[in-house]
């Protein structure tokens, strides 16, 4: 699902061209995935929880696909009179979007029984998630030397792929019959209730909410930058330009393969990681404020390092809120989190086209963003002790 957004970033100038909308028209091609995502993740959350997480996955695939389609023929039969139709298959997909990755986090979860298998398989997950990232501007600029829509219209055949990957390879883990016949009876009220007691036990989860939503919004603020920048002041474009844009998301890829490995069960490693890394993206991102990021060697250089401090964060984050939350409950609140996430790649190429020509502006806000999260992480996120005698599961519960 990484790639039915980043793979669109690379052709976002190209794309404004040849449909004769604005920036801001052309950023909310992207913001509207992204945005419907934000409602829908929760609701496939407690779906998950209810019904299993490999059914929810399945059926968001489904979706996705079918938006996908919309929007590839939208573009290839009406052009640039299809430009709304284009948003609607847009809006579909991100509906489907809400039903895949982010259910993908607790089921890692429930797949695993020891701590640190949890942990090195969302740093896997997260590595993965990542190297489409990588992977998706070079394959989105190729295609569109092919056909400039092409990127579109090879969504649906990926989405179909992932559907039989997951139907045929992911032995989700079978729920205890008592168990499940005690969640079908939860009510929308109840399940309210209960989330409500939950997260004023455990306000740390609000830290970690921001924190992952933030640092998305700076990731996707800074890729639309990059990817304006290259095309418009450099005139680099193709599969150069996608190369380019590679860079800071390979970063993110190894460090949060490296990370996922690294942290392990340690909850208080994951803290540090977090906060390390935040403070590297501020670091960079001062320093795209200070120094003229028209220097193409030295605008690189700084979003690699970002690059980094991201991959640093988000696979600690993702295992402090999975590990730290009972698997009953870890569907929902894993996709309040993943909510808090796509609010970052909703606004980061919103704000990211409004500010491109006012960079100093726009770096002096993403590092204050980062700045704002260190304090969160050093603060708002404390690790709990393990518990002793449950070594089996994970036992060290964040409090």
């Amino acid at each position: 699902m990484t790639l039915a957004n980043s793979m669109l970033i690379p052709i976002l100038p190209l794309m404004q061209r040849k449909l004769k909308i604005s920036a801001l028209q052309t950023s909310l091609i992207i913001t509207i995935y992204a945005g419907v995502s934000i409602v829908c993740i929760p609701i496939a959350g407690y779906l998950s929880d209810r019904f299993g997480r490999k059914l929810v996955i399945l059926i968001g695939l489904s979706i996705a696909a079918i938006g996908g389609v919309v929007s590839s023929l939208a573009v290839w039969l009406m052009g640039h009179s299809g430009y709304w139709l284009i948003l609607a298959g847009r809006f579909v997909q991100g509906i489907g979007a809400a039903g895949a990755f982010p259910i993908v986090l607790p089921l890692v979860g429930d797949m695993f029984k020891r701590e640190e298998e949890v942990s090195s398989g969302l740093g896997m997950i997260e590595t993965a998630n990542t190297f489409g990232k990588v992977l998706s501007p070079v394959l989105g600029s190729a295609l569109a030397l092919i056909i400039w829509y092409m990127p579109f219209a090879v969504i649906p055949v990926i989405s179909a792929v992932s559907i039989l990957s997951v139907a045929f390879l992911v032995k989700a883990p079978k729920k205890k019959t008592p168990e499940k016949a005690d969640q079908s009876d939860r009510s929308i009220r109840a399940f309210a209730g209960s989330l409500k007691s939950l997260l004023a036990e455990k306000r740390w989860l609000y830290a970690i909410f921001a924190i992952g939503g933030i640092a998305m919004f700076i990731t996707f603020g800074f890729l639309y930058y990059l990817s304006s920048v290259l095309e418009d002041h450099y005139g680099i474009d193709g599969i150069v330009k996608g190369l380019l844009l590679a860079i800071p998301l390979s970063a993110i890829c190894a460090a949060s393969f490296i990370t996922g490995k690294i942290v392990g069960e340690n909850k208080r490693r994951m803290k540090v990681f977090s906060v390390v890394g935040l403070l590297l993206l501020t670091a960079a991102m001062v320093l795209c404020g200070l120094v003229n990021t028209k220097a193409l060697w030295f605008l690189l250089s700084s979003m690699f390092v970002s690059g980094v401090g991201i991959g640093l964060v988000l696979p600690s984050l993702d295992a402090l809120i999975t590990e730290g939350i009972e698997k009953q409950e870890r569907g929902t609140i894993t996709s309040l989190y993943s909510s808090a996430r796509f609010i970052g790649v909703a606004a980061g190429p919103l704000i990211g086209s409004v500010l491109t020509k006012n960079e100093t502006v726009l770096f002096y806000l993403f590092s204050g963003c980062a700045l704002l999260c260190a304090v969160l992480a050093v603060w708002g996120v404390k690790p709990g002790k393990p518990k002793p005698g449950r070594s089996a599961e994970p036992a060290a519960r964040a409090s």
